[in-house]
């Protein structure tokens, strides 16, 4: 694996679904579904200065998905020893029962995991990215290594959607809207603006509707646990999140990474050194990569020297 320019090839369905700019309103919707399980929101709540800083951990969050996608194996192999050593160091203390448990339980990890790649995936789909069955599953095949880089066993980590869906069904009878998960979900609707951003405030109304939009999408038992804003026609839901997407899709790279931590563009225009030298057309940046027509006849991130050529590839149009 040393030799590879990226963790994830673009030839990899990971490549697709977390170059597509809907993965923000996955992110917001799979904290919100983290939320449900009260031991790990009980981590976050005792752990972290979420309620002060939720932009900041969303971008901490853009930061570890996008080093352990389009970073160079060393980088991923870092962000994992950080997170891994994070998380060692954590605890959680049940006020129900006086227990402590440790932050970095598999079974926590696994929930976090799932919760997470589930709603970039789910979100993506139904909001126009031209993913099937088949390639879904691949998705989260790939994304066994990305839970390895927290302390996972690959193996133990669902690689389809029919397991992802049994986790999903197992883990249910364990959830429930703690006094933190809906204090959670109310601050994701209506957030408080960082200090650096309270000059934004007079704006913070046209927030709502996005943070509307990732509750919207939250799984219908998920909604109906939560309770929180009034059902309405799963058609415009799945509208409005398309109208997202293309918008958000059609902005420049350039600008759409100003939304990110500093190191991560960093980290990003590192992966596009690296690719472009290896024959890539990346005038288009990492997004244009998405097109199989921009790689090279052989793809040197692709371990043996496999072809990277649509044949070998997830598919041999650009998803849209």
């Amino acid at each position: 694996m040393t030799d590879e320019l990226v963790v994830q090839a673009p030839r990899s369905a990971t490549w697709q679904v977390h170059l597509d700019r809907s993965m923000w309103v996955g992110g917001v919707r799979g904290l919100m579904l983290q939320a449900l399980h009260p031991l790990a929101m009980l981590g976050v709540w005792q752990n972290s200065n979420f309620q002060d800083d939720p932009f900041g951990r969303l971008r901490r969050t853009a930061d570890f998905v996008g080093r352990v996608t389009f970073g160079s194996p060393a980088e991923a192999d870092e962000i994992g020893r950080r997170v891994r050593g994070i998380h060692r160091a954590l605890r959680i203390t049940d006020p129900l029962t006086g227990r402590t448990h440790r932050v970095d339980d598999p079974e926590l990890l696994l929930w976090v995991h799932c919760a997470e790649v589930s709603s970039y995936l789910e979100v993506a789909r139904r909001g126009g990215l031209g993913l099937n069955e088949r390639q879904a599953d691949r998705y989260l095949r790939e994304q066994r290594r990305s839970a390895s880089y927290v302390g996972l066993h690959p193996e133990d980590v669902p690689g389809s959607c029919a397991e992802m869906d049994a986790y999903f069904k197992q883990v249910r009878p364990a959830l429930r809207v703690t006094e933190e998960a809906a204090a959670t979900v109310r601050f994701l609707l209506w957030p408080r603006l960082p200090k650096e951003l309270r000059r934004l405030s007079p704006g913070k109304p046209a927030y709502f509707p996005f943070g509307a939009l990732c509750y919207y999408t939250l799984p219908e038992w998920a909604r109906r646990m939560y309770g929180v804003l009034p059902e309405v026609p799963p058609a415009a839901v799945s509208a409005a999140l398309r109208a997202f997407r293309l918008g958000m899709n059609a902005l420049p790279e350039p600008v759409h990474d100003r939304a990110f931590m500093p190191s991560t563009r960093a980290m990003l225009a590192g992966a596009r050194a690296r690719l472009g030298a290896a024959g890539y057309d990346v005038s288009k940046g990492l997004k244009g990569l998405t097109d199989p027509r921009r790689w090279p006849a052989t793809g040197t991130d692709v371990p043996g020297g496999q072809s990277a050529r649509p044949s070998q590839g997830l598919r041999s149009d650009p998803a849209v």
